[in-house]
């Protein structure tokens, strides 16, 4: 297989081309990033103009991570065949174009579906993005190009909640949507006019890539989303036969893998003790974000009464702090080791979920809801470098690529099951109004439930990983 062409990899971030490149993919991922965060806090909003309860929230979330989280190891397979440009750019317009469409849908099924084909556009732009940066660069340049890339792509997570929250305090919950729309353009421009658009590949697409995998994953987390969302509206009998089938088009999946000479999920990384047992806390600990921002949003809106604008800057502690301390907590993994840092960070971050329960209609943010964001933001700080140190850490070098982008894949199965699982496990999808002591309640138990996750995730490091009594190879010591 060809690669990049040789001028593209003696880019500088001094020179015109290698700052316009990091321009057009800094702009393309901080979009994907952005939309999450800016969505959560608009969905009161959402639920109050196109209805449909909790549920239709759910999808609103979910229906994006199922395609994300399906495609996103096709969309990275996808730019080593036809070129990590050319898959950029593609993106960047159907994101543009989807995120149209999500800010002038008329109803909530309209806007479901155009979140199911957003997903999809953001499984392109969140692998190219990092491919061309890594394939552009070379040598030191390459680590302060990934490195100025990761932090400015970072504050679109952390600025996320106060956009969102601005924008549909002060102009619609479709802005929301509407503002990626000149986001995609500077992007297609950028990448139009200093992205290589032109590389040609040698291996066929269907050589190269798994369709049939990626199909069974997404259609199999659609259906297993849709009988943990729906279940109270189709009835134990199709909520069951969803649940089944979706699991069953999972273990497709896997076997689909194993049987590829190049799967997009290589099964044999889980047989590494330290990638299988950091991935397992990851499905644990990010789950439990992302239930906890999805609920904290809903219970400071609908119950205590705050404005999009207040619930965002709410959640903005959590965000701040994981985007603040996690790269400087990096460091502490040669010192501490990972499975002392991996442990306690999820124990704290349990301990944040629980001072949650505190939130009812009448809870003072600074005594009640402040803390309680600190302690959950600490928590996550603390986890989440290590979890990425010992993930990569596992794996010989010329495999960090790949286990990069299954842990981001992880990431995001974590958070659309946990976003359909954990309401219905707490008893909040027969909280219809959405509001009232009825939903804290249940907001109550889903924080306990939450917290529960994080545990769990601590119990699974812990344990997991335990330093080996016999020599290890190079390629697991570096998980100790």
């Amino acid at each position: 297989m060809n690669t990049e062409p040789g001028a593209a990899r003696r880019l500088t971030l001094a020179g015109s081309a290698g700052r316009w490149l990091l321009v057009a993919t800094v702009l393309g991922s901080g979009m994907a990033l952005l939309d999450t965060t800016m969505v959560i806090v608009a969905l009161p909003a959402i639920g109050r103009t196109l209805g449909g309860g909790l549920s239709t929230q759910q999808w609103v979330l979910d229906a994006y991570l199922i395609t994300l989280a399906g495609f996103v190891l096709l969309g990275g397979a996808l730019g080593e065949v036809v070129g990590h440009g050319r898959v950029f750019l593609a993106g960047a317009v159907a994101f543009g174009v989807t995120s149209a469409v999500c800010g002038v849908a008329p109803t909530s099924a309209v806007l479901i579906v155009a979140r199911l084909f957003q997903g999809a556009a953001a499984s392109l732009l969140v692998p190219g993005a990092l491919a061309l940066v890594s394939t552009s660069f070379s040598g030191e340049e390459r680590g302060r190009a990934i490195g100025a890339w990761s932090g400015i792509s970072g504050l679109a997570t952390v600025i996320g909640p106060l956009l969102g929250g601005l924008l549909v305090d002060h102009a619609g919950w479709r802005w929301v949507f509407l503002v990626n729309i000149p986001l995609a353009a500077a992007a297609v421009a950028a990448a139009i006019h200093h992205l290589p658009l032109r590389e040609l590949r040698s291996t066929a697409l269907g050589e190269h890539l798994d369709f049939g995998g990626a199909l069974a994953a997404a259609a199999g987390l659609g259906l297993l989303v849709c009988g943990l969302i729906e279940a109270r509206n189709l009835g134990t009998p199709l909520t069951a036969g969803a649940v089944v089938l979706g699991l069953a088009l999972l273990v497709a999946f896997a076997v689909i893998e194993s049987r590829r000479e190049r799967p997009l999920l290589p099964l044999s990384l889980f047989a590494i003790r330290g990638f299988a047992m950091a991935n397992l806390t990851t499905l644990l600990v990010y789950g439990a974000l992302s239930s906890a921002l999805f609920l904290v949003v809903l219970e400071l809106q609908q119950v205590t009464g705050y404005s999009a604008l207040t619930s965002g800057a709410a959640i903005f502690p959590i965000t701040l702090l994981l985007f603040l301390l996690s790269p400087r907590l990096g460091g502490l993994v040669s010192r501490m080791g990972s499975r002392r840092l991996i442990t306690l960070g999820p124990v704290v971050a349990a301990l944040g979920l629980v001072l949650f329960l505190r939130v009812s209609a009448s809870a003072s943010y600074l005594t009640v809801v402040l803390p309680a964001a600190v302690v959950f933001g600490i928590g996550l700080a603390l986890t989440a470098a290590p979890l990425t140190t010992t993930i990569l850490g596992a794996v010989p070098s010329t495999r960090a690529g790949i286990a990069s982008g299954v842990n981001n894949a992880v990431t995001r199965v974590a958070g659309l099951l946990a976003v359909a699982a954990v309401p219905l496990a707490a008893g909040l999808a027969s909280a219809t109004d959405g509001a009232g002591s009825g939903f804290t309640s249940g907001f109550h138990h889903a924080m306990l439930i939450s917290a529960v996750l994080c545990l769990l995730g601590a119990v699974v490091s812990f344990v997991g990983l335990r330093p080996a009594r016999h020599p290890a190879p190079p390629s697991e010591a570096a998980t100790e």
